[in-house]
């Protein structure tokens, strides 16, 4: 059998103005000091992807528009919801006021193990991800619902940020969308 790889066209894509009025995943994606362009680029496109709710930039976080996010967000920088926050604690309180329950991914004393999380549809997640060397801030890290912690079996017990992203992220939907 041969298979042919799809055209764009073929792909069934929505426009910006259709993704704008689709619904959305009850996922928030939040960017605790995160110094990489690339890095939130990526986040971008995650977001876009699965139709997370929004995304939130927070302190040092670089925002949009910018042509190092745009490189790896290819304009999902333009359709996805996104916020800016100078301080952790104004993100912080821009999500209790949501109801959002605040899940740190971090390796701290007592994190569940992502393949534990038990998702409940009618919970709104933050989904918190921190600097590439330094982790999430002890302010997100006093404010956590959960801590997350994705198992790791080699010798350096890190992955880059956005491929985090994305494995927490597909997690987050798989179990979301079991009832089908």
């Amino acid at each position: 059998m041969i298979h042919k790889k799809l055209a764009l066209e073929e792909l069934n894509r929505l426009s910006a103005e259709e993704y704008q009025n689709a619904p959305k995943q009850k996922a928030i994606l939040v960017l605790d000091d995160i110094r990489s362009m690339n890095n939130v680029g990526s986040a971008f496109r995650t977001a876009d992807s699965f139709a997370c709710q929004e995304i939130c930039l927070v302190g040092i976080t670089a925002q949009p528009p910018h042509r190092e996010i745009h490189k790896t967000a290819l304009g999902a920088e333009e359709t996805v919801q996104w916020r800016y926050f100078s301080t952790q604690k104004e993100c912080i309180e821009y999500l209790n006021g949501l109801g959002a329950k605040i899940a740190i991914i971090e390796q701290v004393e007592d994190s569940m193990m992502l393949q534990d999380f038990k998702v409940n549809s009618e919970e709104l997640y933050a989904f918190v991800f921190g600097n590439e060397v330094f982790g999430v801030t002890e302010e997100f890290i006093e404010n956590a619902d959960y801590f997350l912690e994705i198992p790791q079996f080699g010798t350096k017990h890190s992955l880059n940020v956005s491929v985090t992203m994305g494995i927490v992220v597909w997690d987050y939907f798989l179990k979301l969308n079991r009832q089908y």
